[in-house]
């Protein structure tokens, strides 16, 4: 299998990873409710993965970080707990779901959006800002780099417009964290949202928030929170006032791996790699005949993500059958029904690109890493091809097994089912 989907989420997990999240599911209790070995240990171990997190964002110090149970949780306590009816917010066009929903919701009980266009190549028109800025405008809200085409924020030139009017800053890294290297503090970010189970190659069901001193979240959730149990209202003082409930603390151990495995490696030397992968593959991948590539993927600043159509096919089509035929695990995105246009004989062309744009693998306890980019109209980054099956060079053959194979197990499944 070659896996070219972490833009949905990472796979291949250090094995550090691994083996934090087995230790805590062993030995870790509920932090901060109680005084014995079991529950204290729990504590240390959120800690350590606040002090992992505020260590790679730059943070104040680790009381900054509130964890959640992804970027869309964080995102929806951020901008929920800071936008109000009346209020104006700018964004853009590249934003994900998790925060054009909680916008618009938003919207629809007071407030007022305004959105930063695109030019050809899917880059920001930094210059709308200006013309969109009102006396009621309180924040901006942005993502650190396009899940769809890869392209990268300038948000030292967003902090400058932000500090200059007098606005919030709140950024959505889900695709960024682990994969670029910045400081909060630096570029006057506000509200920092993140998810663990992508760059940070942390599991799924973890991500959290940076909120800089000084600034009042209104929490999302209230209920336990293990101190000032008498309280009417939930305590205010971070990170608890954003942390309503039991952590879940396995998963954050597992975090907390991954950030120092990340920055044990070089978050530099990685991204620097990851890069070069990135637009070799791209410059495989662009001579394909018909091909459509989104964004600017051969920019110096560029997330690792390839996101790419074939013209006259429904990339979901095309995604079937990079999978059914080679074993290439991509993002779909939403195309259009096509002609069927030699769709087979294209697939084999990605594919030979995906295997050819890498000559080396980093293999890390029988686990070889290969390249971070996407495939798929709308991409999710960063992404991961693990390679492992193939030497650099192969041939990439079309193989029947693999249908023959899934249609043995899905009639098997009816048979028990029966």
């Amino acid at each position: 299998m070659i896996y070219m989907d972490n833009a949905a989420t990472s796979l291949q997990k250090p094995l550090q990873v691994e083996q934090a999240v087995l230790e805590a599911l062993r030995t870790a209790g509920n932090p901060g409710r109680g005084a014995h070995e079991a529950t204290l240990h729990a504590s240390r171990l959120v800690y350590g993965a606040r002090a992992a997190a505020a260590e790679l964002f730059d943070a104040e110090d680790a009381s900054r970080i509130a964890f959640t149970a992804n970027a869309t949780e964080a995102l929806n306590i951020a901008i929920s707990g800071l936008i109000r009816p009346g209020d104006h917010v700018i964004t853009t066009v590249c934003e994900h779901n998790s925060v054009l929903r909680p916008l618009y919701r938003l919207r629809d009980q007071g407030a007022t959006l305004s959105f930063v266009g695109v030019d050809a190549r899917g880059n920001l028109k930094y210059e709308e800002l200006e013309a969109f800025l009102r006396p009621e405008t309180r924040a901006v809200v942005i993502t650190g780099a396009s899940n769809v085409t890869g392209n990268v924020t300038d948000l030292s030139y967003i902090s400058s417009f932000v500090k200059r009017n007098g606005l919030l800053l709140i950024v959505d890294a889900s695709q960024t964290a682990g994969e670029e290297l910045f400081s909060v503090q630096k570029l006057g970010i506000d509200v920092l949202c993140f998810t663990g189970h992508k760059a940070l190659l942390g599991p799924q069901g973890t991500g959290g928030l940076y909120v800089k001193p000084g600034l009042s979240v209104e929490p999302l959730l209230v209920g336990g929170s293990g101190i000032h149990s008498y309280d009417e209202h939930h305590p205010k003082e971070m990170p608890t006032a954003l942390e309503a409930g039991t952590l879940n603390v396995h998963g954050l151990a597992g975090l907390a791996a991954g950030i120092r495995y990340r920055m044990d490696q070089g978050i530099e030397k990685l991204q620097k790699r990851e890069r070069d992968l990135t637009r070799r593959f791209y410059e495989q991948v662009k001579e394909i005949p018909g091909i459509i590539v989104y964004g600017a993927p051969a920019a110096k600043c560029h997330a690792p993500i390839v996101s790419l159509n074939l013209a006259g096919e429904d990339s979901a089509r095309v995604a079937d059958a990079l999978w059914e035929e080679y074993g290439i695990c991509v993002r779909a995105g939403t195309g259009r029904p096509g002609e069927g246009i030699q769709v087979r004989r294209r697939c084999v062309m990605i594919a030979e690109a995906a295997i050819h744009a890498v000559h080396e693998f980093t293999v890390h306890k029988r686990r070889a890493v290969a390249v971070w980019g996407t495939v798929g109209e709308q991409a999710r980054a960063p992404i991961c091809l693990v390679g492992g099956n193939f030497e650099a060079g192969t041939r990439v053959r079309r193989g029947k097994s693999r249908s023959r194979q899934q249609a043995q197990d899905r009639h098997q499944c009816q048979k028990q089912r029966q």
